[in-house]
């Protein structure tokens, strides 16, 4: 899959419909000094950009696999396009995580594009795991890896609303206690 390529071409009709978006996933892990192997492209979308987001995949050539309330899922038949999925945000926390998405810089530099914060990185990753019991193998050392990598940078406070959220406070006393965040 050609990442730097696809990407341009969404950020270009993403800016021509005024699509709100962020990165997320393993692509947005990166822009944040945690490499990570992945096979498809993330983006948080708000659900009432959904319409115009299905129409530019469909002209991409991409084919709609899978969509519910929460999530829509794009697939290329041809291999440089790969898979493309998007999280509708609608709540009020996914609709924050927009608003405080900052831009970086990606693809050495060359291509601006909005990503998700740390913290909602994380907030993103425990609500994986809440969900999913056996996410906590792969959503665990990405949480750790993006606190190891970020620490002093952290809203502590933001993260600290997620975890509660989720029922996961003793795991965030264990990584505050970890990373030197008491």
């Amino acid at each position: 899959m050609d990442f730097k390529f696809i990407i341009e071409k969404l950020l270009t009709a993403f800016k021509e419909q005024d699509i709100q978006y962020a990165l997320i996933g393993g692509l947005a892990l990166g822009s944040w000094g945690v490499p990570r192997a992945t096979v498809d492209i993330d983006f948080l979308v708000n659900r009432d950009d959904m319409r115009k987001v299905d129409k530019i995949m469909r002209g991409l050539g991409y084919e709609c696999k899978y969509k519910t309330e929460n999530v829509s899922q794009y697939v290329s038949p041809l291999k440089v396009f790969g898979e493309v999925d998007f999280l509708h945000a609608f709540r009020s926390p996914s609709i924050s995580m927009l608003r405080r998405a900052e831009e970086k810089k990606m693809f050495d530099a060359t291509l601006p594009l909005k990503v998700l914060t740390i913290e909602d990185l994380i907030g993103l990753k425990v609500q994986a795991m809440a969900n999913d019991e056996s996410r906590k193998a792969v959503d665990l050392p990405d949480i750790e890896s993006l606190i190891a990598q970020n620490k002093d940078r952290i809203n502590w406070s933001l993260i600290e609303e997620y975890f509660a959220l989720f029922g996961f406070d003793e795991l965030l006393t264990e990584l505050r206690r970890k990373y030197g965040s008491d």
